[in-house]
C-alpha cells in the first residue's frame, strides 16, 4: 500500500493535478471576491468563512477526474483489480493520495488567504480545524465519483455534477464551524457533525467505490 501511495503521489504531481493547480485556483477565487462584492472590510470579514470553504471545495474538484483516469488509460487499473490488495484498500489509498496532494495544501494555505478576505483573528484556528476535518470527506466522495465515471470520455463535467450535491453537507457544517469560530460562538455541534460526516464517508464509501469499479471493469 505504501508503494501504491508513493506511485499515486508521483503521478498526481507529474500529471499537473498536484498542489500547485489547486492552490492557484483557490488564490484566484479569493482575489476575485473583493472585486465582485466590493472592498468593504466588514462585509468581506463576514463572508470570508463561506468563501474560503467554497474556494477549497471547488479547488478539490479540479483533479478528481485524474484519480483513476491515468490507471484506466494505461491498463494499470485492471492489474490493480487483480492484485492481492483488496480493491477497497486501493480506493482508500487513492483517496489519501488525492487528499495529500490537493486538500492538505489548501488546509495549510487557507489562513494566509484568509488575510486577503479580512477574516477575523478568532476564525483562523477554526477555519483550519474545519478544513482539516471536512476535506477528507471531499476526497473520499470525489474518489467515489471518479469510480462512477471512469472510462467515460470527457467525464469531468458529469463527475462535478455527481459529487457537488454530496459535498453540500460538508460545506454547510464546515463553513458554520469557521463562521462561529470567527464570531466567538460555540462550535461543538457543527464540529461534531462535520467530523461525523467525514468518518461515515471514510467508513462506507470505499466499499461503494470498489463495487462500482468492479462493475465498470467487467
Amino acid at each position: 500500500m505504501i508503494a501504491l501511495l508513493r506511485r499515486d503521489l508521483s503521478l498526481a504531481l507529474r500529471a499537473g493535478g498536484g498542489f500547485g493547480l489547486g492552490l492557484s485556483f483557490f488564490l484566484i477565487v479569493v482575489i476575485l471576491v473583493p472585486f465582485g462584492v466590493g472592498p468593504s472590510t466588514e462585509l468581506l470579514g463576514r463572508i470570508a468563512p463561506g468563501i474560503l470553504w467554497i474556494g477549497a471545495l471547488l479547488a478539490c474538484l479540479l483533479s478528481l477526474d485524474r484519480i483513476f483516469a491515468l490507471d484506466w488509460e494505461d491498463g494499470s487499473l485492471d492489474l490493480l483489480a487483480t492484485a492481492p490488495l483488496p480493491l477497497e484498500g486501493i480506493v482508500s489509498v487513492k483517496a489519501l493520495a488525492h487528499w495529500l496532494t490537493t486538500s492538505l495544501p489548501l488546509v495549510i494555505a487557507a489562513p494566509f488567504f484568509g488575510v486577503l478576505l479580512n477574516l477575523p483573528l478568532e476564525g483562523y484556528l477554526w477555519l483550519v480545524v474545519s478544513l482539516a476535518l471536512g476535506t477528507p470527506a471531499l476526497s473520499v466522495i470525489g474518489t467515489f465519483g471518479a469510480a462512477l465515471t471512469v472510462g467515460i470520455k470527457r467525464g469531468g463535467l458529469l463527475l462535478s455534477l455527481l459529487v457537488l450535491p454530496l459535498y453540500v453537507p460538508s460545506l454547510i457544517f464546515g463553513a458554520e464551524v469557521a463562521r462561529r469560530g470567527a464570531e466567538g460562538m460555540a462550535v461543538q455541534t457543527p464540529v461534531m457533525m462535520l467530523a461525523g460526516i467525514s468518518l461515515a464517508v471514510i467508513a462506507l464509501l470505499p466499499f461503494a467505490s470498489a463495487a462500482v469499479l468492479r462493475v465498470n471493469l467487467r
